[in-house]
């Protein structure tokens, strides 16, 4: 921002400069995205920064608009950039001053692979890069393909931890009693605020409606969301910014449960979250550190539970060993937790049929009636929330 602000009264001013692009930062996922452009024009409002925003499942006729009036910094997702890059007539990144990579090391993996390297090929070799990371990678070679040059590398710690004000726990369970102990702990805890990881999007669906359906309010939000929901479901997430839409409506308190994969677990700055539970282990247990990092956010309070099952201990025994300590187990009694049992079976048999029924409809609505759609899927009327009759 400094540097935007020095060239803005210098003689290469980006007024009089035909491209104004000083920073371009690649990121992975969308919504981070519009969060980090949302803080850069915030915090340069007072010098009169432009930022513009490129990410899937946006026109990208609106994006090539805002690249037209010339921003100082470009934020966007790789496959995005590369769109523009190709397609928008008069957009380059010959004046490129500085490359920053936000989660650099999911960026640097095969997945984003090929982006990277075309955007790699058309930016100035003369510029800074920057790559930001809880969890950042130790091969050189991924390094060594954002072209790095004599790299510097700072650590604000030397090994992965958790923060003093996170309170972690486990909870060994069997693999068919797990929703029933999701529910036990979302029950105890229903005055939180919660955030559930699940590995797939198929879970994150399921496991939302399966709560809806015991009278909680949970909401879906996932990376791939071309599997078939049900109707309100869908227009909630089907896009991007739909996606954004199912996450302002839980930061602003009209669910409080979000069900979602490791796509919101990188950067998401939602200061409210009470508590994390890994309703799956992640296979990557540096994963760990950020699905956990969402609570417990500048110095407050937070609760991280994970619910092992007997095939994933050993990804939960590597995630210890990561963190250098043994967690505490979290207290239920199990015959507390199955008096659950016929309850949460029966909520996720109808989700399941639900489910299947709307696979095979093809009908969809036109409009973009989202917040209607989303207030439906949180059982809210006129900003009420319905009432729940307990079975």
């Amino acid at each position: 921002m400094e540097s935007t602000h020095k060239d803005s009264d210098g003689g290469n001013s980006p007024r009089h400069s035909r491209e104004r692009h000083h920073w371009t930062c690649p990121n992975w996922f969308g919504e981070l995205a519009i969060q980090i452009s949302e803080q850069f024009e915030a915090l340069g409002s007072g010098i009169g920064v432009k930022c513009a925003v490129l990410v899937g499942g946006v026109a990208q006729t609106d994006q090539s608009i805002a690249l037209a009036k010339r921003p100082h910094i470009v934020v966007a997702t790789p496959g995005r950039l590369v769109d523009h890059l190709s397609n928008t007539k008069g957009f380059t990144l010959r004046m490129l001053k500085y490359l920053v990579l936000d989660e650099a090391d999911r960026l640097l993996n095969e997945d984003f692979e090929k982006s990277l390297d075309e955007i790699l090929n058309v930016i100035p070799r003369e510029r800074k890069t920057y790559l930001f990371s809880a969890t950042m990678t130790k091969k050189v070679k991924k390094l060594q393909r954002a072209c790095l040059r004599n790299p510097v590398k700072i650590e604000a710690a030397s090994k992965y931890s958790t923060v003093d004000t996170l309170k972690q726990q486990y909870r060994f369970v069997p693999a068919k009693y797990k929703e029933c102990y999701l529910v036990y702990i979302l029950t105890e805890m229903s005055g939180s605020t919660s955030m559930v990881f699940t590995r797939t999007c198929d879970a994150t669906g399921l496991l939302a409606l399966m709560l809806r359906n015991l009278g909680l309010r949970a909401i879906p939000i996932s990376g791939h969301m071309t599997q078939v929901w049900p109707l309100s479901v869908l227009r909630i997430c089907h896009s991007e910014a739909k996606r954004l839409g199912a996450l302002n409506k839980f930061k602003g308190g009209e669910c409080n449960i979000l069900i979602c994969t490791d796509v919101a677990s990188r950067g998401l700055d939602i200061p409210s979250v009470d508590m994390v539970i890994n309703y799956d282990i992640p296979t990557n247990s540096k994963d760990y550190i950020h699905r956990v990092g969402r609570t417990a956010r500048a110095g407050r309070s937070g609760v991280a539970i994970s619910l092992v099952n007997q095939y994933e201990l050993e990804w939960y025994i590597q995630i210890e060993k990561l963190i250098g300590k043994k967690l505490p187990e979290f207290p239920a009694q199990e015959e507390e937790v199955l008096l659950l049992l016929e309850r949460v079976t029966e909520a996720k048999r109808i989700s399941q049929m639900k489910l299947k029924e709307t696979g095979g409809k093809k009908k969809r609505r036109g409009g973009d009636d989202v917040d209607e759609d989303v207030d439906r899927y949180l059982g809210l009327k006129n900003g009420k929330a319905k009432k729940f009759k307990n079975r």
